[in-house]
């Protein structure tokens, strides 16, 4: 015989995961499934999801909010500069947006997330005002290919404006963690010394690796924005780097056109934290949409097929309202849309299309 208390914590968890995969207690818990009834005692215990629990909450600007989650067992890591989908239960209804964890990919714990907070938001606006110490997190998939390669360069570029400085910070700290002997420049771009993320630990950083140089520009106080000779003046063997850039749509046109420029275009490595869109095309306003499911019918303004349907009343799956997580993907009975981010326009007949990224080409019909 022996006590409870004298069993291995993870040893409990594998009997607990060996009684819930058992035949038997799922056909005592039909229709639910033991997770639910796991769940009911343990949130982070249950087996189909990744839950993280909220440790700390920080407010480091005004406009941006910070919180530490603490993962269950099946959270399998990540690579600097991907990142992770996250939702949280907001009155009944799943939120979800992707956000990059700012930690470096080989920090044990808490994974960290700081997020600009957007005053439309339905995500960031609960986890600024209403979010707890002890709530529950659903940590989704991790995706991009936003990350250093396996073997690292030998000059590496991270180039950040605003909340787009987390995925390059854990680049940066993973690369102080393994005590990395290469060359790196560190350039973010805010607007001011009160809205700089991160302020204090970037001073800090500058003597950490023998081969880092930090650049923080104030765009208000008359800092000038990425330039070509900007760049030419802080890193003059820019051409010889591999450079990652993450921030809104300015920074990665302007990033883009000088690399193509320069015939070095793969060696810059972009991710956008916003939804970069093609200019609208003559006819994308007008006719009708009709949601076919909802039986319901609104005049075309020309917005997103997404923005539309929640003008109309209605509630689709929605996620990260960039076309990343693919929550809000749903069938096109008829029409044509455009594609925001690429500025492709779809064939007229039955299609699956993401409404976040997607805008009407006149008349558009959806199985919503």
């Amino acid at each position: 015989m022996f006590a409870i208390n004298e069993i291995q914590p993870g040893r409990v968890k594998q009997l607990v995961n060996s009684a819930i995969n058992s035949k038997l207690m799922h056909r005592l818990t039909y229709p639910h499934g033991p997770s639910r009834f796991v769940e009911l005692f343990d949130r982070t215990a249950v087996i189909d999801e990744t839950i993280g629990t909220i440790s700390a909450i920080e407010h480091p600007t005004e406009r941006s909010v910070r919180v530490s989650v603490r993962p269950n067992n099946r959270w399998n890591g990540f690579l600097a500069g991907q990142y992770v989908e996250f939702a949280m239960e907001i009155d009944g209804r799943r939120q979800r947006r992707m956000f990059s964890p700012a930690q470096s990919q080989h920090a044990d714990g808490a994974l960290e997330f700081t997020m600009a907070v957007n005053p439309d938001g339905v995500l960031t606006r609960h986890i600024k005002s209403s979010a707890r110490v002890g709530d529950h997190v659903i940590l989704g998939n991790v995706g991009g290919d936003f990350h250093l390669p396996e073997t690292r360069p030998e000059h590496v570029v991270l180039i950040s404006a605003g909340s787009g400085i987390t995925p390059v910070l854990s680049m940066l700290r993973t690369l102080i963690d393994e005590r990395y002997q290469g060359t790196v420049d560190f350039i973010h771009y805010c607007r001011s010394a009160d809205d700089a993320l991160y302020a204090s630990e970037l001073e800090a950083c500058e003597h950490t690796l023998p081969g880092l140089r930090m650049h923080c520009i104030h765009t208000r106080a008359g800092g000038a924005r990425f330039s070509a000779e900007q760049l030419e003046q802080m890193v003059p063997n820019y051409r010889e780097a591999h450079t990652f850039v993450c921030g809104p749509s300015a920074l990665l046109d302007a990033t883009r056109t000088l690399f193509d420029e320069q015939g070095i275009g793969e060696r810059l490595h972009q991710e956008a934290f916003g939804l970069a869109t093609h200019a609208t095309g003559e006819g994308e306003s007008g006719g009708e949409i009709h949601f076919k499911r909802s039986d319901r019918t609104t005049d075309n303004n020309g917005e997103t097929l997404l923005e539309q349907a929640e003008h109309a009343g209605l509630s689709p799956q929605h996620g990260c309202r960039m076309g990343v997580c693919f929550a809000c993907s749903c069938t096109k009975t008829a029409g044509r849309v455009r594609d925001l981010r690429t500025g492709e326009v779809s064939g007229d007949g039955e299609e699956d299309i993401q409404i976040c990224v997607s805008a009407p080409m006149g008349s558009v019909s959806l199985d919503i």
